[in-house]
């Protein structure tokens, strides 16, 4: 693969993958040729059962894992794993939030937290103070940037954890299960969060309820290919698709309620 970019960027999708297929070392062949296109501003939740490939195309999408076939491109530019400084740039670009918040929140404040992937960049002074309070506003815990991370609740650290990404201005925000350990208040303030954010979201999530309320598009990823790609209550209404698959709604929640609410 080539770094490269389309010939307007500023038209290009979010995010565009072509024939992607990977197998790891021990031949496990975890995706067998996905095609995904999102476009800006876009928020998608990435759905489908353990194993289905969901995280080995998370990892695919800032260079993690690479050597397989087809290809990766993030705001027009393509992933090329030999490419150093395009990867850094990749990775600037692709923002993951990870299900764990305490494997993202390692200095001895909040500040130093948000800041340090700035500052890895080369960011200093004025600058680095714009973004870190900015991103902490953004999320609503500017209050605490000189606390420690470990004193603040489960939810306030995984809050925390977004704006470390946001520090860095990506394309693409990738959330993995963000609703999970969170009670409901959490999770309400996370939702208002994130619907108010202006960046491009992908959102790989077993909670169909919170994907109904965040994502207007979801796409199943099953088996690893693509088994469905639509608009996410028209997706949540298929009683058999989701059997197929192993989605379960919870007891009780009904997509044609839920339309009628978001309407």
């Amino acid at each position: 693969m080539t770094t490269s970019t389309t010939p307007s960027p500023e038209t290009a999708p979010s995010l565009e993958v072509r024939g992607l297929a990977y197998a790891y070392p021990d031949g496990t062949q975890a995706l067998f040729g996905v095609d995904l296109t999102i476009g800006r501003g876009e928020r998608v939740a990435l759905l489908g059962p353990n194993g289905a490939g969901k995280t080995t195309l998370v990892l695919h999408l800032n260079g993690i894992l690479a050597g397989g076939l087809g290809a990766v491109s993030v705001g027009g530019l393509r992933i090329d794993p030999g490419d150093r400084r395009g990867l850094r740039e990749i990775r600037r670009r692709v923002g993951i939030v990870f299900q764990d918040p305490d494997d993202q929140l390692f200095m001895p404040t909040v500040r130093e937290d948000v800041a340090f992937g700035p500052a890895n960049l080369g960011v200093r002074g004025a600058e680095l103070d714009r973004r870190v309070a900015g991103a902490l506003e953004r999320v609503g815990m500017l209050d605490v940037a000189d606390r420690p991370p470990q004193h603040l609740s489960f939810g306030q650290r995984r809050r925390v954890a977004v704006a470390t990404v946001l520090a860095m201005e990506p394309e693409i925000l990738v959330l993995d299960e963000p609703s999970s350990n969170l009670d409901p208040a959490g999770r309400r303030e996370l939702a208002e969060i994130l619907l108010s954010l202006d960046v491009t979201v992908l959102m790989v999530t077993h909670d169909l309820p919170y994907a109904a309320e965040l994502c207007p598009r979801s796409v199943i990823l099953s088996g690893g290919v693509i088994a469905a790609d639509a608009p996410t209550l028209e997706l949540l209404a298929e009683e058999e698709l989701l059997r197929e698959h192993r989605l379960e709604l919870p007891f009780g929640f009904d997509p044609a309620a839920a339309a009628a609410r978001l309407r």
